[in-house]
């Protein structure tokens, strides 16, 4: 059965994010984050579960303020995030069912535009359900202001 996430998701939505012991640190300061995301209505989870409530995949739809474009009035866009299988129960179809679900939602908001970061394991669900990908991306990684000096501004 899948159900859309609420607040109380929270903690396991960042478990889902930071699987890895290493990153329990990265836990609470992501749940609180979703939970907040929740309440605003820009974080839109779905979780695959059994009948008692084992949660066996989720994945989540993060709406962005990105204002209109040229070729793209919409104001938003999405970000698809959290995808994630236990690994018992993967290649089942359980993270394609709930990333879909985050498609129907953004097509409910009038969303065309999606993205996402993927894994090489991942990138042939993605492609199956249309993604391309994008060679035009760039990042750039900023210091936080107190690391380079906050009188620069």
């Amino acid at each position: 059965m899948l159900r859309a996430a609420v607040p109380a998701d929270a903690s396991t939505i960042a478990l889902h994010r930071y699987p890895a012991d290493a990153d329990t640190q990265n836990r609470p300061s992501y749940a609180a984050w979703v939970e907040m995301a929740m309440q605003r209505g820009v974080y839109l989870g779905f979780l695959a579960v059994l009948g008692e409530g084992e949660i066996r995949s989720g994945a989540g739809l993060t709406l962005l303020e990105w204002g209109p474009t040229r070729g793209d009035p919409q104001a938003f866009r999405g970000r698809i995030v959290n995808v994630w299988t236990d690994p018992a129960h993967r290649r089942q179809g359980h993270a394609r069912t709930a990333v879909l679900a985050c498609l129907t939602a953004a097509q409910h908001r009038g969303i065309s535009r999606i993205s996402l970061g993927t894994t090489a394991e991942a990138r042939s669900l993605y492609n199956s359900l249309g993604f391309q990908r994008m060679e035009a991306e760039m990042m750039l990684l900023l210091q936080p202001l107190q690391e380079i000096g906050a009188d620069l501004v």
